[in-house]
């Protein structure tokens, strides 16, 4: 066998990811050779390679659940958002230069010497991503690839690598999810293949329902007239089930009074609880960092945006971004800076990572990223940051707090240390104000236990840190469970044919068709 299978989505947010996720599980509890694949990917929450290449978080989520190192060949084209129009591109792992949407996607309509200079792009970036998913095909038995936002952007198909133009390219059969819970689930099947050309339809293979609550028999009448209607089965319906999501691509669908995600509900170990709140800052990166906070029983993260709200914290993190200086504007436009710098004044604790590190230093010296010149930051630790043409992609390993560390590194910023209480990390502390250029350290359980311990002592908190969390087991029972989701509610023969044979011969063609 070596298949494929595009799994695209009605909309964005459909469960594309999860759905990816779980099937590479699935096919590798079967002791079958999966990757993942994701040819462009829009996301602010990436990931670093053993080999230093950047890719999105959730093909790096997938390699998991595909038991697989991650590559760069799974996820050959990013594009980091670094405001409302405009995007870093990262081919193969490395950032190559910054583009506005417009250059990026091209025009619309006509035949202007721009649209003529996309044309090319768009071929050889076709070429880049086909030759890296069949550099996976020829290595796995199976690659299943993640489609972005949805195949029925009509606006785009023109310029389209990474839905209905892949499928073409590598005759992939490609399934459709739709999140029923949103509503319209029926509507958006039909319509997002009727919106399709003659050829793009020919290889959508069917449906998948994702997120539903309730009795399936009462769905399955409607799924015998969408059938019925589009000649296409459906090839499953997933139920709605809390706390399935894996490392998301965009951090602004983050509810700034929610919790991460579903947070631990497990009492606390100890006899308080340890209350952290993240700064919303605008271009969140990474904000997946505090989510080994969240899987402590005990400890209760919420993401904020007013200086009211850090009061009763007895964490403030300042987390990663790709715009630290806008970042730093939008701190003291809330009054938030202020907050944080009593905080800091009182002892009480204070983390910031990557971008949120480079606030807490004295002044930003920014040419690139905003190219502000230079800024003054919060002056709560002892860096002076420059920013780099280059990009720091590494992977990090050591020892703080006593306790083994690994992480990684992504950031144009090069910090110089001054005198400080203690190192952290690449960083350094000074009072209960703690600083690294290091995402994912709070994965490493030991670093994690002992980092609480100095937070709550710093904090007057009776919280313990449970002495058996483990991160990692706790995110490979998440894959396991997303399996669980595909083995026991889709049709995962029809699933096996897809790979094997490729989308059904005569489906039939809907009205109207692309335009």
């Amino acid at each position: 066998m070596s298949g494929g299978l595009l799994i695209a989505g009605t909309t964005s947010d459909a469960g594309k990811s999860v759905v990816t996720a779980g099937i590479c599980r699935w096919l590798a509890r079967k002791g079958m050779r999966v990757a993942p694949f994701k040819a462009q990917n829009m996301s602010l929450n990436s990931f670093v390679t053993r080999e230093g290449a950047e890719i999105g978080r959730a093909q790096a989520m997938q390699a998991q659940a595909a038991r697989v190192e991650p590559s760069a060949l799974m996820n050959p084209v990013l594009l980091k958002p670094g405001g409302d129009s405009t995007s870093q591109v990262v081919l193969l792992g490395k950032p190559v230069g910054e583009l506005s949407a417009r250059g990026y996607f091209g025009g619309a309509g006509g035949s202007s010497p721009g649209e003529t200079l996309y044309e090319g792009r768009r071929e050889k970036l076709l070429a880049t991503v086909t030759d890296c998913l069949q550099q996976l095909r020829d290595a796995h038995d199976v690659v299943i690839c993640e489609g972005a936002g949805s195949p029925a952007e009509i606006n785009l198909r023109r310029t389209d690598i990474v839905n209905m133009g892949l499928a073409r390219a590598a005759r992939l059969p490609v399934v459709v999810v739709g999140d029923i819970d949103r509503g319209g689930v029926f509507a958006s099947f039909f319509g997002t293949t009727a919106l399709l050309s003659r050829e793009d339809q020919a290889l959508v293979a069917g449906y998948l329902v994702n997120k539903f609550r309730g009795d399936v028999s009462l769905l399955e009448p409607g799924l015998e007239m969408l059938r019925g209607i589009t000649g296409r089965a459906t090839f499953g319906v997933l139920p709605f089930a809390h706390g399935l999501g894996i490392d998301e691509e965009d951090g602004l669908r983050v509810s700034l009074r929610g919790t991460v995600r579903e947070s631990n509900s497990a009492p606390p170990y100890g006899e308080d609880v340890l209350r952290v709140a993240v700064a919303a800052v605008p271009l969140m990166s990474n904000f997946t960092d505090v989510d080994a906070l969240a899987a402590e029983p005990g400890v209760v993260v919420r993401f904020v945006d007013r200086p009211e709200e850090l009061a009763d914290a007895d964490l403030v993190v300042l987390p990663g971004t790709r715009g630290t200086v806008r970042a730093l504007r939008w701190l003291r436009e809330r009054g938030l800076a202020d907050a944080v710098r009593r905080r800091a004044a009182e002892g009480r604790p204070v983390l910031g990572i990557c971008g949120g590190f480079q606030i807490l230093g004295e002044t930003i010296e920014d040419e690139v990223e905003s190219r502000a010149g230079t800024v003054e930051g919060l002056g709560l630790l002892p860096v002076q940051v420059r920013f780099a043409p280059e990009k720091t992609l590494a992977r990090p390993s050591g020892k703080a707090l006593g306790e083994p560390v690994e992480g990684y590194e992504i950031h144009h910023g090069v910090a110089r240390l001054g005198d400080a209480d203690e190192p952290f990390l690449d960083g350094v502390r000074v009072g209960a104000v703690w600083g690294t250029h290091w995402h994912g350290s709070l994965e490493s359980d030991g670093f994690r236990r002992a980092f609480l311990r100095r937070v709550a002592q710093a904090s007057g908190r009776r919280f313990v840190p449970a002495p058996d969390t483990s991160f990692g087991a706790l995110r490979e029972e998440q894959l396991d469970r997303l399996g669980d989701l595909i083995e026991e509610h889709a049709d995962t023969a029809a699933l096996l044919r897809l790979v094997e044979d490729g989308a059904p011969a005569g489906l039939p063609f809907l009205a109207p068709g692309a335009p």
